[in-house]
């Protein structure tokens, strides 16, 4: 018989972490841990508003299918026994620890992938503010190869500006998290390309971005908060270029591997995001990366307290550790 434990963790956050939507000091985490025979493993998630979720409602579905999991529900199984979220995603990826633990076969194996689990480098986030904030963090990242804008509308040609101006030689990619209206394309997209932004994440809201199936975007535009699950293709192949692959989104790394696949198959591209949180966290996103065109795993690099162990990030560069987790 397994036992099936989870604990709310806090991170605090270096500063505060803005975006479109509000602001935080805080990471607010759910930590499952699933042992069996000795052997532990672990998933790390992030309820998130945007989608309803709390922590109370999360651990209320994780508590609902813990006596499934104790007597023995695999990975299969809890795809029908839970839906795409947070309370799946921590428990999908505590059974693909939990199993490699067991097992000793590597997740890479068993996620079909050709080599083990490797280093990759990650986007770094500029939170959301004012264009000479913005630039001036920028200035304090310019060596690191990949920054990321947090956009929010009217003035985001500003910071783009601003930003660009701080970090003259870094590459750039953008998120508006749906706080765009139809005008702001054309008012912003063209100089956006012009100032080097290579993507731009989800600048319509759900439900308004269909307008985007007969728009020519002189940037590359990827689904975010319009990618959640395997469903998502069909709405999302006509609109955007890129897929932004999240687990916390998809449940976990079971369905994750099938939307990236879908993704490939339907033209896409393939990138990996994260919510703000802890080396556990990214270290399952670790898997999705190994194949993805775009990576974003930097939520450790936001934090002011990291869990222990944690991942070790050499400037952007993220480096897989079995101590996290069973790479």
């Amino acid at each position: 018989m397994r036992t099936v434990e989870w604990e709310h963790r806090i991170f605090p956050i270096q500063g505060t972490f803005r975006i479109s939507r509000g602001a935080k000091t805080e990471a607010h985490v759910l930590i499952v841990t699933i042992t069996e025979a000795g052997r532990r493993g672990r998933g790390e998630c992030v309820p998130y508003a945007r989608y309803g979720e709390s922590i109370e409602s999360v651990a209320a579905q994780i508590d609902s299918v813990a006596n499934a999991v104790r007597c023995g529900a695999d990975l299969d199984a809890l795809q029908s026994l839970l839906p795409p979220g947070s309370a799946r995603n921590a428990i999908d990826c505590a059974l693909w620890d939990l199993r490699s633990a067991l097992t000793g076969r590597s997740i890479a194996s068993y996620a079909g992938l050709g080599a083990p689990i490797g280093p990759v480098t990650t986007a770094y986030t500029l939170s959301l503010d004012t264009p000479e904030a913005m630039a001036a963090v920028a200035a304090n990242h310019a060596h690191l190869p990949l920054l990321k804008l947090k956009l929010g509308g009217d003035g985001d040609l500003d910071r783009v500006r601003a930003v660009r101006g701080a970090a003259p030689r870094a590459r750039l990619m953008a998120d508006a998290n749906e706080s765009w209206q139809v005008h702001h394309l054309d008012a912003f997209l063209p100089a956006f390309a012009e100032l080097g932004i290579e993507l731009l994440e989800q600048p319509l809201p759900v439900g308004a971005d269909e307008y985007l199936k007969d728009y020519v975007s002189p940037v590359a535009l990827a689904a975010d908060e319009s990618c959640r699950d395997l469903t998502s293709i069909a709405a999302i192949r006509d609109r955007y270029a890129v897929a932004n692959i999240k687990l916390d989104k998809t449940g976990g790394i079971t369905e994750a591997l099938a939307l990236a696949a879908a993704a490939r198959a339907a033209g896409m591209k393939i990138m990996v995001g994260c919510m703000v949180a802890s080396s556990l966290s990214m270290a399952a996103g670790l898997v999705i990366a190994q194949e993805a065109d775009v990576v974003h795993l930097d939520g450790p690099l936001l934090l002011a307290e990291d869990i222990v162990p944690g991942l070790q990030f050499e400037d952007a560069l993220v480096i897989p550790s079995n101590s996290v987790w069973s790479l």
